[in-house]
């Protein structure tokens, strides 16, 4: 049986830290001074798993991104699109990595509902296998097939990239995520592979359109793993009512985002306040999606996040929020990890 206060998470970051050599599996297993994430860590704070992802970052070291998102409104230029071939080489060796964290203990990789909900009380942490941007796919998706066959369970289209599939949304604030058009043929052919093979599709990087062409298309629950609330953040990166209208009419789910200036109604990337500004986020999105559709989607190892919570030792502090904002039991297992099964299971047809 799972405790009620054992978290699924809809996003990290934390293979990326790997693949820069900053860490090395045996540090994730044994404990780390730093980062979001290791095993002792999430034992101490009620983090059972979830969703890592494997990102290709641009390989010019990106932008002058944090500066500019301490700003009280930017709009950070979308990079380059990447090589396919730079791409896929990354993504192997992303796959690598988190087959070496799973032989160090770290982790369990998982590639069904049943096998995350046994792996969830254990000490390593339940692994499911994503992709944040496809740039490594190919046309005629023999690397989906690949990477599907090797644990692949759930791929983002976009970053904040464009790729041959789609176009993501900027770091921009405040902005609206109607900014563009929306999925390629490629794109829509993308997502019916996809739901042929059971791999979930993530809107959180997906502007407007394309997220309508995706509910245009799919046979799956509509699931953001790591997005906020429009209404009390007006960043191009949170999804507006509409969108969360047709989230909740597939019987889909929101993992509410941990990053700071997706959650802060000035956009600022700062994580000095408290926890009441992610309460207003909780109570918006049960109140368009209902309680059986909201849970966590932390992004940890990739952004700020409050201090009140600071990495994932300081989930019972989240807890202890939700709770003295009347969260009663049953509402604190879905949320925790509950409605990710959920989802998992209509998803993945279990």
């Amino acid at each position: 049986m799972i405790d009620k206060q054992i978290f699924f998470d809809g996003h990290n970051d934390t293979v990326l830290r790997v693949m820069r050599g900053q860490v090395t599996p045996g540090q994730l297993a044994d404990g780390l001074p730093d980062g979001h994430i290791d095993r002792p860590r999430a034992q101490s704070g009620g983090l059972g798993g979830g969703f890592f992802a494997v990102f290709t970052p641009n390989p010019d070291g990106g932008s002058d991104r944090d500066a500019q998102m301490k700003l009280a409104a930017y709009d950070v230029p979308k990079p380059e699109p990447l090589d396919q071939g730079f791409a896929l080489d990354w993504t192997r060796r992303g796959f690598d990595a988190l087959e070496a964290m799973e032989q160090a203990g770290a982790i369990t990789l998982c590639r069904t509902a049943a096998e995350v909900a046994a792996a969830l009380p254990g000490e390593p942490l339940a692994a499911v296998l994503h992709a944040e941007g496809a740039e490594a796919i190919d046309p005629d998706f023999a690397v989906l097939h690949e990477l599907h066959a090797r644990g692949l369970r759930s791929l983002g289209p976009v970053w904040s990239r464009d790729t041959i599939f789609g176009h993501g949304v900027p770091f921009r604030y405040p902005a609206d995520p109607d900014i563009g058009p929306g999925l390629t043929d490629l794109g829509r052919a993308l997502v019916r592979e996809c739901n042929r093979l059971r791999i979930m599709i993530d809107l959180s990087h997906l502007n407007a359109a394309g997220v309508d062409d995706v509910a245009a298309i799919t046979d799956a629950p509509l699931v953001a793993t790591h997005s906020n609330a429009w209404a009390v953040c007006n960043h191009a990166r949170n999804l507006t009512d509409r969108q969360l209208d047709m989230i909740r009419e597939s019987d889909g789910m929101v993992g509410i985002n941990l990053a700071s200036a997706f959650l802060r109604p000035d956009g600022r990337k700062d994580d000095d306040f408290e926890l009441d500004i992610l309460l207003r986020h909780f109570d918006h999105l049960v109140e368009r999606l209902g309680e059986d559709r909201i849970g966590l989607g932390s992004d940890f190892d990739g952004s700020l996040v409050p201090r009140p919570i600071r990495d994932c030792a300081g989930l019972p502090n989240l807890v202890a929020a939700l709770q003295a904002h009347g969260v009663d039991d049953t509402l604190l297992a879905k949320v925790t990890h509950g409605n990710w099964l959920r989802v998992l299971k209509r998803t993945w047809g279990e």
